[in-house]
């Protein structure tokens, strides 16, 4: 992580040290190490930054079990498809779409690989990436019933909001040393 931290530049310092902050105990108190950089990593895949990814696989391998790891991999997976069918179902004009079965394999809802509310946090991390205002209400409205606080839900979109800011950094300096790459040559 800190390779990641020292490829971002000045102009996007807040940005590297809320990402310094949020995966920390001290930052993110409310959260266990498990849900802290499960969540950096389910919404490093939603981010789609490559390099991001990596580094925070990277990390979390260090600390979480392939059962864990797979949840905040699958949270991403099934959230990409959920967040965009629900966004669809909400701004939708013509409410029969809301009436009507998705007929979308969500076994992974079932059977994520750990307990409930982790992945619930997981999941309303990476809805609040992909913009589901369904899903972030739904999955908020889950974790409530599952025991989880308010301060939880802030700490995981906290997490979501630095690690998706540092992909875009992440991606636009990426893509201007390609384009310098492409003119040199």
């Amino acid at each position: 992580m800190d390779n990641i931290k020292s490829k971002l530049p000045e102009y996007a310092k807040d940005i590297k040290l809320n990402l310094s902050s949020v995966l920390t105990e001290r930052g993110s108190g409310s959260l266990t190490q498990e849900q802290r950089l499960g969540t950096a990593l389910a919404t490093a895949i939603a981010s789609g930054n490559a390099t991001l990814t990596a580094a925070i696989e990277q990390e979390a391998e260090s600390f979480l079990d392939e059962a864990t790891l797979n949840a905040a991999r699958g949270s991403a997976a099934i959230m990409g498809m959920n967040n965009i069918y629900y966004r669809f179902v909400h701004l939708a004009e013509n409410p029969d779409y809301g009436q009507m079965p998705a007929n979308l394999r969500m076994n992974m809802l079932m059977n994520p690989g750990v307990d409930k509310l982790t992945f619930e946090l997981y999941s309303i991390a990476v809805s609040a990436i992909n913009g589901c205002g369904l899903c972030i209400s739904s999955h908020e409205k889950s974790i409530k019933h599952l025991g989880g606080t308010n301060a939880q839900v802030q700490d995981v979109v906290r997490i979501a909001s630095a690690v998706h800011a540092a992909a875009q950094v992440l991606s636009y300096e990426e893509s201007k040393s390609s384009v310098s790459a492409e003119a040199a040559a």
